[in-house]
């Protein structure tokens, strides 16, 4: 059986669609999901969404264990969790950090992602269709190590 993608998401994404349509659109968390669906195409997907750092962690944890790589929008937790870095840090699979919005264009606090700093590629700012361009990418890194090998 080939191991998912496993697409994480973080505090208030729940809310995407309602919360700051001027910054995040109007698409919901069930439509990024979808979308992420159909770029996955034949492979596996697991698309999860926590307000909880702890459960985050978990998720990360058991991507380690059984995912084939991550798609993450730690959300505002980019910026603050040293436990989602740490537990990120453990995989040696891809990692794709991915931001609805171009977090550089924003307030300062929003420049300093700590996930950065072990993620394989970021993608920003290209609303939630970033989604469906990060999961595509992820199937794609993923298929070259596989040819790889």
């Amino acid at each position: 059986m080939t191991s998912p993608i496993v697409v994480i998401n973080g505090p208030n994404l729940n809310r995407l669609g309602t919360r700051e349509p001027e910054i995040y659109g109007r698409a919901t968390l069930a439509d990024v999901e979808a979308m992420c669906r159909q770029a996955a195409g034949d492979r596996p997907l697991r698309f999860v969404q926590s307000n909880y750092e702890g459960e985050i962690v978990e998720w990360i944890h058991e991507a380690i264990d059984a995912g084939a790589g991550i798609v993450i929008n730690p959300a505002g937790l980019t910026f603050t969790s040293i436990p989602i870095l740490d537990a990120l840090k453990m995989s040696a699979r891809p990692i794709i950090e991915l931001h609805i919005s171009n977090v550089h264009r924003r307030e300062e606090i929003y420049h300093r992602s700590l996930v950065s700093r072990i993620a394989t590629a970021v993608i920003a700012g290209l609303g939630p269709d970033g989604y469906g361009v990060a999961v595509a990418a992820m199937g794609s890194m993923l298929q070259r190590a596989d040819a790889a090998r």
